[in-house]
């Protein structure tokens, strides 16, 4: 599969059919420190991702003013 980090502007494949919260584990990102979007969707963590499919990782910005 294919997975693009928005904010990095990285490209990094993985071989096999995995979860997602499996796919975050693989690649030691904390999973309440992004949302990961397959196509117009935000999938949630036990979401079958196959091999042949591309999914995004956006980091979560949080701010505001006091």
């Amino acid at each position: 599969m294919k997975v693009i980090f928005r904010r990095e502007n990285e490209i990094k494949e993985i071989k096999g059919n995995y979860k997602v919260n499996e796919i975050l584990k693989i690649l030691n990102i904390n999973p309440e420190t992004v949302i990961v979007v397959k196509g117009d969707e935000i999938v949630t963590p036990d979401k079958l991702i196959k091999d042949d499919e591309e999914i995004e990782i956006i980091p979560v910005i949080s701010g505001g003013s006091i």
